[in-house]
């Protein structure tokens, strides 16, 4: 049987270790003291509460499939129905139904909600109006903003959109690309179509049976995300050593390698027929340097930004948070410190049952260029934190504990050009014998997105064994 070695432990290193199981001997080393990366469930109060990404995209099935092969099936759970909401202009504002990812395919449903101005409504509305002029041709790449905001206007990119990417990315739509980060909209920026027109039919396409409810976008784990890599690196067989830092890959004869490490009991290598490296750019671009400084060059350019996660435990206050709200989105223009917020206790029914007496809520704070926040000190971000809180929601109960999770460096920025980036990464590590990469920087940064990069890394080096 062939070895492999898995460089990061977590989502998308762990994914491919799973879709190797029993064609390969795997070993996973992760740098950290645990597997997941930024799948973290922790406690508060008592209480699981996840510090990372609190859930899955369901609308992409790949990582509610890996649930379900890894025995976390039964524990997939749908959070409790809420619309989108803003907290702008003093006011928490929800979004009405059929938009697509903020941009609503029907401009007049926002008559009356306060989410745009009267003259930004009427500019949104103009957009089918603008004659047919692609700004996009094969190949070529524009930002976000560059290709929305002369079709929809500033103010609905400002809005709508930038609290949207904001969440995912933790970056700026002048900055994002669109083949990237918005790939569903490069054929509307390559035909000249019309936008709205095009939404509508999307929109009409997806829409669920009449009576029926439509399909979460989002799927939740009871007990917390931090299960999922858990439970995959458990079922995958894989050798897991943690506190294993990769220091350098050495090539040997007949294109097998060496991993060098460093681990809490002092250095150690491991040899194999193949390495996958499920790395950050920068840690990426430290072990492939001295096999293909064309790699090493590309994956020096990817930028981060990072985020700061603040959790509280409330005792739980008449009327607390409105009932039907599950959290809310800021916009950058408006001024606030918290870019979203989420009352876990309400969202998701496993965790209210697991504390029926308090409230739990998170905020999260942190776009690119916002880095000065992380170097903030507990006290502080918990403070600004529970300010902006109370006055979006109103005042909540006596504070029980609190907690903040900072994730430097956590988001791979997709800015334009991104794509060409990537094709040339994979092209240098194409001509580098029994190496593939995976991770959150390549094809998306959801978890689907990480699981589906993990498993086709895993595919392309089983070809490349089979083939050598």
């Amino acid at each position: 049987m062939r070895s492999v070695i898995v460089i990061g432990g977590g989502i998308s290193g762990l994914a491919a270790a799973w879709e190797l199981r029993g064609t390969a001997d795997v070993t996973v080393l992760e740098a950290g003291d645990r597997v997941g990366g930024k799948l973290r469930t922790g406690s508060l109060a008592g209480i699981p509460v996840d510090e990372g990404a609190e859930s899955i995209m369901a609308l992409r099935p790949e990582a509610v499939r890996l649930a379900q092969e890894v025995g976390l099936g039964g524990s997939l759970c749908d959070p409790a129905p809420a619309p989108v909401t803003f907290w702008t202009r003093d006011a928490l504002r929800p979004l009405p139904p059929g938009h697509v990812m903020g941009i609503p395919a029907d401009p007049a449903t926002l008559s009356g909600t306060g989410l745009l101005s009267p003259e930004g409504l009427a500019r949104l509305a103009q957009e089918e109006a603008i004659p047919a002029s692609p700004v996009l041709t094969d190949g070529t790449d524009i930002s976000i903003a560059g290709f929305l905001a002369p079709r929809i206007g500033q103010e609905a990119v400002d809005r709508l959109v930038e609290p949207l990417l904001g969440g995912i990315y933790a970056g700026r739509t002048d900055q994002l690309s669109l083949r990237s980060a918005m790939p569903f909209l490069a054929p509307v920026a390559t035909s000249g179509d019309s936008l709205l027109a095009t939404l509508r039919r999307r929109r009409d396409s997806q829409c669920a049976a009449p009576g029926s409810r439509p399909p979460s976008v989002v799927r939740g784990i009871v007990g917390g995300t931090g299960r999922l890599p858990r439970a995959v690196a458990a079922a995958s067989g894989a050798h897991v050593r943690v506190n294993s830092t990769a220091l350098a890959m050495e090539r040997l004869p007949g294109n097998r390698w060496r991993v060098h490490t460093a681990t809490d009991q002092g250095p150690a290598t491991l040899d194999a027929d193949a390495v996958i490296v499920s790395l950050p750019a920068s840690a990426a671009a430290t072990l492939l340097g001295p096999h293909s400084p064309a790699a090493q060059a590309e994956l020096d350019g990817v930028r981060y930004a990072g985020s700061a996660v603040i959790t509280m435990a409330f005792t739980h206050k008449q009327p607390g948070p409105p009932p039907d709200l599950n959290g809310f989105l800021v916009p950058p223009v408006d001024g606030r410190t918290i870019k979203a917020a989420t009352v876990l206790s309400r969202k998701w029914a496993w965790q209210r049952d697991e504390a029926p007496s308090k409230v739990i809520v998170r905020a999260s704070v942190g776009r690119v260029g916002e880095e000065h926040l992380l170097d903030l000190d507990d006290g502080h971000l918990i403070g600004l934190a529970l300010a902006e809180l109370t006055h979006a929601m109103g005042p909540f109960g006596d504070l029980l504990a609190s907690k903040v999770t900072r994730w430097p460096q956590g988001l791979p920025q997709y800015e334009v050009g991104h794509a060409d980036r990537v094709a040339a990464i994979r092209e240098a590590v194409g001509k580098i014998p029994g190496v593939e990469l995976c991770g959150a920087l390549y094809e998306g940064v959801g978890v689907a997105a990480c699981v589906a990069t993990g498993r086709a890394a895993a595919q392309r080096l089983s070809v490349r064994l089979s083939e050598s």
